[in-house]
């Protein structure tokens, strides 16, 4: 038998929390009970669909019941009316002293509790439930979702017989610990019977810090760069030295009309460092003092190319008129004209059949 895991409970400690934090020895029975009470009386209070999920933490004497929910407002009511409402509900229920904190939910479409409520109403209001599986899958995959698996059983559309549906889009790693899977169960009480309905979404992995990259200490600290002066730098020391001796400061433009002109002084290559190079047909380089003396034995080489190009045509023009030229003899056509046809003989019927088409009808008496 396939035998399954709890998505939550498989991951509590990793990279899930627990909805209840406490711990006790002697009395542990005694708030289980509790907790049993406060998350009914809760659900009694609000609707299904409002609240998504009831975390409860124990100190000494006070009981502290965050409520996560996609509509804070109904929650809270006009003014928080409905929360004293229910604070004084839950100290009654608890005997005990009861801090209400009400947490907002940013994305309902992501929530798993949320979005099987919402296929499970549509159910019991007797809407198909295969529309309502894909219009939950295609909202979570816009909001963000990296997968989400959901599965039907019961009598679904009416049938005779229960059975199972599940739809899926994406990716949902059931086995990797680190993935944040998000799974609910909710239920549809139909006039037929009861149907499950089970959600799960995959909203990315969990990375805890022990694995994390450790930053550097080259991006925490500037970078100093120990670089040697630059050649424009010496010049515009140079500058303000010569505009600090003259009479007074000189004008912005006129000092950088100056470095200008050294920076190109000092840029350019002296005439006697300059060597250009004239590359031949042969491939050897050449100094441009010499191109007048290459210049001649170039011309030589092309005026022979051109002389071997016209020996060439000329030698193909002699084979091409050696060929001797093969002409049809005039006689031979004649004869040819002049042979007689093979006479085609006629059968008897044919010939018979002509006879009787020449000859007048008689009728006979």
């Amino acid at each position: 038998m396939g035998q399954k895991v709890h998505p939550v409970g498989f991951r509590l400690g990793i990279s899930k929390e627990w909805q209840a934090k406490w711990y006790a020895d002697k009395q542990y029975t005694e708030f289980l009970l509790e907790d049993l009470r406060i998350r009914k009386a809760i659900a009694s209070k609000y609707a299904a669909d409002d609240v998504s999920r009831v975390e409860i933490e124990r100190s000494a004497n006070q009981i502290t019941v965050t409520i996560n929910t996609a509509r804070p407002g109904i929650v809270i009511g006009r003014g928080g009316q409905r929360v004293d409402e229910t604070r004084l509900l839950l100290e009654k229920t608890s005997g005990k002293r009861v801090r209400l904190n009400i947490v907002e939910i940013g994305q309902p479409e992501i929530d798993a509790y949320l979005v099987a409520r919402s296929i499970a109403q549509q159910m019991q209001r007797r809407i198909s439930h295969r529309r309502g599986m894909k219009q939950a899958i295609s909202r979570a995959m816009e909001r963000g979702a990296q997968g989400i698996k959901i599965q039907c059983s019961g009598r679904l559309s009416n049938s005779e017989y229960a059975r199972q549906e599940t739809m899926h889009q994406g990716r949902v790693p059931l086995h990797t610990l680190r993935a944040d899977i998000d799974y609910a169960l909710a239920e549809a009480h139909t006039t037929l019977g009861c149907i499950g309905v089970k959600v799960w979404i995959y909203k990315g992995d969990i990375i805890p810090e022990s694995e994390k990259p450790p930053i550097e200490s080259s991006l925490l600290m500037p970078q100093v760069a120990h670089a040697e002066p630059a050649v424009g730098a010496v010049v515009k020391d140079e500058v303000r030295e010569k505009t600090e001796v003259g009479a007074g400061l000189s004008a912005p433009a006129e000092i950088k009309a100056e470095q200008k002109m050294e920076e190109s002084a000092q840029l350019r290559p002296s005439e006697s460092e300059l060597k250009v190079e004239v590359i031949v047909d042969d491939g050897t380089k050449v100094p441009e003092e010499s191109k007048a003396k290459a210049r001649p034995k170039l011309k030589a080489k092309a005026e022979a190319k051109d002389k071997e190009k016209a020996k060439s045509k000329t030698v193909k023009a002699t084979k091409e008129k050696e060929k001797p030229k093969v002409r049809s003899k005039p006689k031979e056509k004649a004869k040819e004209e002049e042979k007689p046809k093979p006479k085609v003989k006629e059968h008897k019927k044919a010939k018979a059949k002509a006879k009787s088409e020449g000859e007048p009808k008689v009728r006979k008496e």
